[in-house]
């Protein structure tokens, strides 16, 4: 499947089997994110893939919705804002390099025949303290979670803008 066909193909999974993830396709998941690029290629985005049946637990008193939690894996998406690109005026670059890092992850899930949905509407204080403890550090802040496993149906299409409704050729 060529990159086109995946991003055509990509959809917010809603609906998954339990049938666990081989580690093999985790691990080149995960890689796609690590290999995303980031300003000033500070990498100041961490993530942790939450296989743990009690550890996910945890991860849906943040965001407890069922269908979140019968996915086999859920990969939560972090940044160290100290750590990030800072733009002259101020803005900080963290939340921009862990979406393009979400992206790559999302793409290459579907490219692996796994589904995934990107969630952000959670509790931030309950997954905050989470991923302080998983990474051991203070100052992580959770972003975006996404579960990741196999589609139990695959979702239609949503619809999208006109394309000259988005972009202006000058």
């Amino acid at each position: 499947m060529d990159i086109y066909e995946v991003i055509k193909k990509r959809r917010s999974c809603r609906s998954y089997k339990t049938d666990p993830v081989d580690d093999e396709k985790l691990t080149r998941v995960l890689e796609a994110a690590r290999l995303a690029p980031s300003a000033a290629n500070r990498q100041p985005f961490c993530m942790v893939a939450v296989k743990d049946k009690n550890k996910k637990r945890m991860l849906g008193a943040a965001y407890s919705k069922e269908w979140f939690l019968e996915a086999p894996i859920i990969i939560c998406a972090c940044v160290r804002p100290s750590q990030a690109w800072k733009r002259g005026d101020g803005k900080n670059y963290a939340d921009v390099d862990v979406s393009i890092a979400m992206e790559h992850l999302v793409l290459a899930a579907t490219k692996e025949g796994l589904g995934a949905c990107w969630v952000a509407a959670f509790k931030a204080r309950e997954l905050k303290d989470f991923v302080e403890d998983v990474f051991n550090e203070k100052g992580v802040e959770p972003v975006a979670m996404t579960p990741l496993g196999y589609p139990n149906e695959v979702p239609a299409p949503s619809s999208r803008k006109p394309f000259d409704e988005l972009f202006k050729i000058v």
